[in-house]
């Protein structure tokens, strides 16, 4: 057992190293490979922009952070924008685990499923209408698949929720889900939300990975849940 652990993980070390997003993002200095995600995602449907609000879900180790970070510091401090310095625009993070500081973004720790951790963030976001929402959140998984599909359908519909709640009519999320059961009700669900549904593979999620992201594109009329009708999705 032992023999064949070891031999699993030398081959997972040797494909990380050799990863060429792995070596890029060590290059571009990205925190992981995961930037190169969401940069793929955004070139693909033009949803980053500089002076957005951007709230970023399941952000650690911050990869997803950095990139929002460079779109929004202004181009003349740098080819494709820098990592530090000027910001032209709004990143709040949210993880449950620690998130090393990233210049411009504020991060709030704790459990997005948690009501008060919930009421923290939406206090940050005071009222300000959402223009992008992302999403790499997953939960532990269990390997006993009826569970894990219903752990990470709930975490998606949170997003979802939090989504309709904040998002400007014409806003975007982004949100990873998994391939398997649950995922057919999970892209109903975006559909049911948004006019536009686009699930998109990034070339640097792992072929072997059944990760893949929906993104929904502006609210349908009646699904977004303002001030005052605030318990209706």
């Amino acid at each position: 057992m032992k023999k064949g652990s070891k031999k699993v993980n030398r081959a997972w070390l040797h494909d990380h190293l050799t990863d060429p997003y792995v070596k890029l993002a060590q290059k571009e200095g990205y925190r992981a490979r995961a930037a190169y995600k969401l940069k793929e995602i955004d070139e693909t449907l033009q949803l980053i922009k500089p002076g957005q609000l951007v709230v970023d879900l399941g952000a650690t180790p911050g990869a997803w952070s950095q990139y929002l970070r460079r779109k929004f510091a202004p181009k003349e401090l740098g080819a494709g924008g820098a990592a530090v310095g000027e910001l032209n625009g709004t990143i709040i993070a949210l993880d449950i685990l620690d998130f090393e500081p990233i210049e411009g973004v504020r991060f709030i720790q704790g459990d997005f499923r948690e009501e008060t951790v919930l009421r923290e963030l939406e206090a940050v976001v005071a009222g300000r209408p959402v223009d992008v929402v992302v999403s790499d959140m997953a939960p532990n998984l269990s390997g006993i698949e009826s569970s894990d599909s219903a752990r990470i359908a709930h975490l998606v519909e949170l997003a979802v929720e939090f989504a309709q709640r904040h998002l400007k009519p014409d806003g975007a999320l982004v949100c990873k889900v998994f391939h398997g059961s649950g995922y057919s009700q999970l892209v109903k669900l975006f559909k049911d939300s948004f006019r536009v549904v686009k699930p998109i593979k990034p070339k640097a999620s792992r072929d072997k990975s059944a990760e893949t992201f929906l993104v929904g594109i502006g609210l349908k009329p009646g699904r977004r849940n303002d001030e005052q009708n605030v318990s209706g999705a």
